[in-house]
């Protein structure tokens, strides 16, 4: 019998009743045009509770609906667990709109790689992934997860990771199948609004630029922030790797939008990588 990985935040973070959680889903995907943009690999979305950052999310997951990914790799920051390197969950993990399947093989192949392993650590308690599900779950119903959360966030893991990824995909057993990167992450945390703009512009230039080096040295030189800024590197490495050559940023928002409170703001996007 697997491991079972129970939602942590639901009812919090987001609806923990499963019709509730279904409408409110739809509901933020219907405010949204598919913009018809072709060969996405991976996405950047953002990870605070759906009042907040919901509709940011809903805007990039409207975009590969009905894509059939047959595998999702979402990576995501460890805000509670300090480790080296990646961690992979040994088993499924369920939200209130029910059980998701892990592909074992694929996660098997992956640790491998001396920057993974199979360890609990960065997903017991963990929001920055799970927020990312129910969308998931919604448009894709049929996908395999891969769930890692990233200990270490630099260059170096980022690249180690997409290295990884993309070893594991060139393997005749899932090359074959198609695969979208989920990058979670926010933006600046707790500054006021016009700070939070001025550091947040930042990192949507870089992304938007696809100049992963650019938004390494932004984030070295505290030009920017991201809580999870190694998890969009990882992302746009691997989706650079399968052949994306360009990304949009799609929608960006604070947390302002939603409370008023412009003191101390939390900034979010969401991305598209994708081939020309």
């Amino acid at each position: 019998m697997p491991n079972i990985r129970k939602a942590q935040v639901a009812g919090t973070f987001y609806p923990g009743d499963q019709d509730e959680l279904k409408s409110n889903l739809e509901k933020m995907l219907a405010q949204h045009k598919n913009l018809a943009i072709k060969n996405i690999y991976g996405i950047v979305a953002p990870h605070a509770g759906y009042m907040y950052s919901g509709k940011i999310a809903a805007k990039v997951y409207k975009q590969i609906a009905n894509q059939d990914y047959k595998n999702i790799i979402v990576i995501s920051p460890s805000h509670y667990d300090y480790f080296e390197g990646c961690s992979v969950y040994a088993g499924n993990y369920e939200t209130p709109l029910g059980l998701i399947q892990a592909n074992n093989s694929f996660i098997d192949a992956l640790c491998e790689s001396d920057i993974i392993s199979i360890s609990n650590l960065g997903h017991q308690k963990e929001h920055a992934l799970e927020i990312q599900l129910p969308f998931l779950q919604l448009i894709a119903p049929d996908f395999n997860l891969i769930p890692i959360v990233m200990g270490t966030q630099n260059f170096k893991t980022a690249e180690k990771l997409a290295k990884a990824i993309f070893s594991v995909l060139g393997n005749t057993q899932h090359s074959t199948q198609k695969t979208l990167i989920v990058s979670s992450s926010d933006l600046s945390h707790f500054y006021d609004i016009k700070q939070a703009n001025i550091l947040d512009a930042v990192i949507v230039n870089d992304i938007e630029a696809f100049d992963i080096n650019r938004l390494n040295e932004d984030i070295l030189e505290k030009k920017t922030h991201a809580c999870g800024f190694g998890t969009i590197l990882a992302g746009m490495m691997t989706c650079q790797l399968l052949g994306a050559t360009k990304s949009n940023v799609l929608d960006y928002g604070t947390s302002a939008d939603v409370n008023k409170d412009f003191s101390k703001v939390v900034g979010y996007l969401s991305a598209v990588f994708y081939k020309n």
